[in-house]
């Protein structure tokens, strides 16, 4: 018999596979920071969602998968009328918080979006407690979403610290697809095996591919992968309750496992211990829906407005500073066919907000495009690495995301250099930001939800106690129309 054939006794389960399991089944949350921050996520996070509803590139792949496969007493979607079983419903949710790239953000050496998960997380906690309600049990309240959305938070946002998925073409929702996967089986009762079980078969689904974020294919998958991934793990969870079996070295297996195929055989490592930390420092896009690597950017380009509004054809050059991943991601020269490809257009980016002082989900659109002007202020843009951005944008007492923009004119004379370090929605600036996010949020509900059900959402949400001891069954149900 040779002696090099891979023995066929199953191993003992993946470490990482085990310490995800054990964090969400035994490591208790306890910090109110992190719970805080957690409500004004699920606010901004729905709110984000219901402007996606304006739409109809997204509304469009909302609903059930074919037209009247609903589930009455199922989970809801908000914002709409449909009730739908949880896979469904999870994609639906996830798909509408992440369209208009305006949720919240995590950058390191892997980025992304941690409120993605809230798409499996409420569909299953609704699903959860109406099933509860009708068989006389009591329904999950919206305290347990918040620590849910804590766990998937820190989950993604550990992984990745130190792990660049994008390095290798992968897209950062498979680390939605792992954490929404770990907290929703959770969520249904699973056991610890579970958990590891539905874990393996989440990394064992590999990567989608990042080409749909870059040029020349950038397109609108990327605004429904999220929804596709936290479906994804509903799915998963779902089987691992059914009994469905789990492969333990699914990470490690020489030759057929995760790492040694999608990831260059190098261990997918975990930067620290799970607990509240990325909660705590999650950044909230608050002012501008566009890519967070651009945020600060545009926040030059607003100051300097003024100073260039009137002067537009004088421009001879725009010299704008950023991150490396600021320049690998977003900086795009040549045409721009979409909305998908605009809102991860840095030079795009800035150049709205030069000529008109702002930038919203609206500006993206092909009409706006159309303006000549756009274009012509691109062309003249050169985006270059600041070295001090990258070394404070990878610092793990700082993660800002420094940008600096400076235009230059034709007869010799220029605007003052402007650097934003820290956006808005940063941890450092919470004490600004988070009046700006209340404000947001109203405005997002206001002529999405009747009048009635959205003053009812806003006395809940400035009543922590209450919020948190709320029904989910009861919550979600002010979001239906």
């Amino acid at each position: 018999m040779s002696s090099d054939l891979t023995s066929a006794a199953r191993p003992k389960p993946d470490a990482l596979l085990q310490k995800i399991a054990d964090y969400v089944l035994k490591t208790k949350v306890t910090s109110k920071e992190a719970f805080d921050t957690a409500r004004y996520c699920l606010m901004d996070t729905l709110g984000c969602g219901l402007l996606a509803l304006d739409y109809p590139a997204c509304t469009k792949l909302l609903g059930p998968t074919v037209p009247g496969a609903i589930m009455p007493g199922g989970a809801r979607v908000p914002g709409t009328s449909f009730e739908l079983e949880p896979v469904q419903a999870a994609f639906n949710i996830g798909a509408m918080v992440r369209w208009l790239d305006f949720n919240d953000t995590w950058l390191a050496a892997e980025w992304g979006h941690p409120s993605d998960n809230l798409g499996g997380i409420l569909a299953v906690a609704d699903y959860l407690s109406r099933k509860a309600v009708r068989e006389g049990d009591k329904p999950l309240v919206v305290r347990d979403v918040l620590e849910a959305m804590i766990r998937a938070h820190e989950i993604q946002g550990v992984l990745a610290l130190e792990n660049g998925f994008n390095r290798v073409g992968l897209d950062h929702v498979l680390l939605v697809r792992v954490a929404s996967t770990a907290v929703v089986t959770k969520m249904l009762g699973g056991t610890r095996d579970d958990i590891i079980n539905a874990l393996s078969n989440a990394f064992i689904d590999g990567g989608a591919l990042r080409t749909y974020r870059h040029a020349p294919n950038t397109g609108s998958r990327k605004s429904w992968a999220a929804g596709d991934a936290t479906s994804r793990a509903v799915r998963h969870a779902l089987f691992a309750l059914k009994g469905e079996m789990g492969y333990p070295s699914a990470l490690s297996a020489p030759k057929w496992g995760f790492q040694d195929v999608l990831f260059k055989g190098g261990g997918v490592k975990l930067a620290q211990p799970f607990g509240s930390y990325v909660m705590e420092n999650v950044l909230f896009k608050i002012s501008f829906p566009a890519e967070f690597h651009a945020q600060t950017a545009v926040e030059c380009a607003v100051i300097l407005h003024p100073d260039v509004k009137e002067r537009l054809s004088e421009i001879e050059k725009i010299v704008i500073e950023t991150q490396e991943s600021g320049v690998r991601i977003i900086d795009k020269t040549g045409p721009l066919d979409n909305p998908a490809d605009r809102d991860h257009c840095i030079q795009y980016m800035v150049a709205i907000p030069l000529i008109k002082g702002s930038l919203t989900a609206q500006d993206y659109e092909d009409d706006v495009a159309a303006d000549k002007r756009i274009d012509t202020l691109r062309s003249k843009m050169q985006v270059v690495e600041n070295k001090r951005f990258t070394v404070d944008y990878l610092d793990a007492k700082k993660r800002s995301i420094g940008n600096a923009v400076q235009v230059f004119f034709k007869d010799g004379t220029k605007t003052k250099r402007v650097e934003v370090e820290y956006p808005i929605g940063h941890r450092r600036r919470r004490k600004d930001g988070i009046p700006l996010l209340i404000e947001k949020f109203e405005q997002a509900l206001r002529g999405k939800i009747p009048a009635r059900n959205a003053d009812a959402i806003l006395a809940l949400c400035g009543n922590p106690k209450k919020f948190d001891a709320t029904p989910v069954n009861d919550f979600v149900g002010y979001w239906v129309v």
